[in-house]
C-alpha cells in the first residue's frame, strides 16, 4: 500500500492498473470529529443529517417482458444541453432506495458538474414507480439490470456507459457484471457498501444494534408492499400477505414474499443464490469496490478480498472508518457529499479519458 494514504486499504488485481487514477488529495480519509468515529452514529447522521441537493427529474418508465415496470428518473434538460455522445452514469440505489435519496442526489449533482449524463435506475416499486406485475426489488434479479442497460445504450449509440451502485444496488450491479459478462455493454462500474455475500448480511443484521437498521429497512419494504399488496393476493396461494404486511424481520419479508417472486423454495436459498461474491471472479470490465471495515449493514468479512485480489480488472479500498453510506469524511463534510464521491468521479473520469483516447485512436486521420 502506498505510503501517501496509510489509513487505507488499497488491493485488488487492478490496483496498479487503477490507483495512479485517483487523486491523492481525495484519498486522504480523516473521519469528521465524533460522527466519524462512531459506525452508527455515523451512519444515521448521514440518513438523517445530509443535505439534500436540488434536482429535478424526467421520468420514463419502461415495460419489461414479463410486463413488469421500471422508471428510470434523468436529470431535465440534459437531452437538450448535453451532446448525444456525452458518458452516461447509471446510478442503483439500495434497499427501498430511489432517486430521492441524498447519497443518490450528491452523486449525480458531482458526475453533471463534470459533464455527465446521469440517470437513477428505480429497480421496481421503489420511488414511487409504478408496479404491474407481483415482484418489487430484488438481489438476484438482473434481467431488469440488462433491459435498463440496453435501452440507455439504444438511445445514445454513441456514448460509453458507466454504473454506481449502493448497499444492495451494489450487489445486484455486481451480479450483472458477473452473470452477464459475456453480453455487459458497460464500459466501468463502482460498487460501495455492497453486502456482497447475504447469507453473513442477514446474520449481521439481526445482532444487537443492528436491529435498528432491520426494523428500519423492513418498514420500508412493507410499506412499499402494502401499497401493492393487491397484486400479490391475487397471484399466488404461496405468498404470506399478512407477513408482508408486517413482517418483524427483512428475513421474514423475503421468506413471504421475495423469494416466492422468485420462484426460490427458501429464503436461505434465495440469499445464498443471490451473493454478488460469487461472480466477482467473471467480471470483465474495470470496478472498483469501496468498502468501510466497521459497516455494519455489510460487514466486512463477507468482501471477497481474494476474488477481487485475483481478477485483473478489479480494485478494492477500505476505509477504516464510514459506517453504512455514511463516509462523513472529506472537505464537505458532515453535511455535503461523503468522501467516496470524488474518489468515483476521479476512477470514471479516468476510464472515460482512456475510452475517449481509443475513439480517438480508431478515428482515422483527415487527408
Amino acid at each position: 500500500m502506498p505510503d501517501n494514504h496509510p489509513s487505507l486499504e488499497i488491493t485488488g488485481g487492478g490496483a496498479e492498473r487503477f490507483l495512479p487514477a485517483l487523486n491523492t488529495r481525495h484519498l486522504s480519509y480523516k473521519p469528521f470529529p465524533i460522527i466519524g468515529w462512531n459506525r452508527h452514529l455515523e451512519t444515521i447522521f448521514a440518513a438523517f443529517f445530509r443535505t439534500f441537493p436540488d434536482v429535478k427529474y424526467r421520468r420514463e418508465c419502461l415495460r419489461t417482458k414479463d410486463n413488469g415496470t421500471i422508471a428510470l428518473d434523468w436529470v431535465c434538460g440534459d437531452h437538450r444541453s448535453l451532446p448525444p455522445d456525452s458518458p452516461i452514469l447509471i446510478l442503483l440505489p439500495g434497499l427501498t432506495g430511489g432517486s430521492q435519496d441524498s447519497y443518490v442526489k450528491h452523486m449525480l449533482v458531482k458526475a453533471k458538474s463534470k459533464g455527465w449524463r446521469v440517470v437513477v435506475f428505480n429497480s421496481r416499486g421503489c420511488a414511487n414507480s409504478p408496479v404491474t406485475t407481483p415482484q418489487l426489488q430484488t438481489a438476484s434479479f438482473t434481467a431488469d439490470t440488462c433491459h435498463v442497460v440496453d435501452h440507455v445504450s439504444s438511445m445514445f449509440p454513441k456514448a460509453s456507459i458507466y454504473g454506481v451502485g449502493w448497499s444492495l444496488g451494489g450487489n445486484i450491479l455486481v451480479n450483472y457484471l458477473g452473470r452477464e459478462y459475456h453480453r455487459c455493454s458497460l464500459s466501468g462500474a463502482v460498487s460501495l457498501c455492497n453486502p456482497f455475500n447475504l447469507v453473513i448480511a442477514d446474520e449481521n443484521l439481526r445482532k444487537g444494534f443492528n436491529n435498528i437498521y432491520d426494523r428500519a429497512l423492513r418498514g420500508g419494504l412493507s410499506t412499499t408492499f402494502s401499497k401493492h399488496v393487491s397484486l400479490f393476493e391475487d397471484a399466488n396461494d404461496e405468498y404470506n400477505v399478512q407477513a408482508g404486511l408486517n413482517p418483524r424481520t427483512v428475513r421474514e419479508y423475503d421468506e413471504a414474499i421475495t423469494r416466492v417472486s422468485l420462484g426460490y423454495k427458501s429464503v436461505d436459498e434465495y440469499y445464498s443464490n443471490s451473493c454478488s461474491c460469487h461472480v466477482v471472479q467473471h467480471v470483465r470490465i474495470p470496478l472498483l469496490c469501496i468498502q468501510a471495515a466497521n459497516d455494519p449493514i455489510a460487514p466486512i468479512e463477507a468482501t471477497p478480498h481474494e476474488d477481487i485480489k485475483e481478477n485483473p480488472n478489479c480494485m478494492l479500498i477500505v476505509t477504516p472508518q464510514g459506517g453504512h453510506l455514511g463516509w462523513v469524511a472529506g472537505d464537505e463534510a458532515p453535511f455535503g457529499a461523503p468522501w467516496t464521491d470524488n474518489v468515483v468521479m476521479d476512477f470514471l473520469e479516468h476510464l472515460r479519458n482512456g475510452a475517449s483516447n481509443n475513439n480517438d485512436a480508431s478515428k482515422p486521420e483527415a487527408s
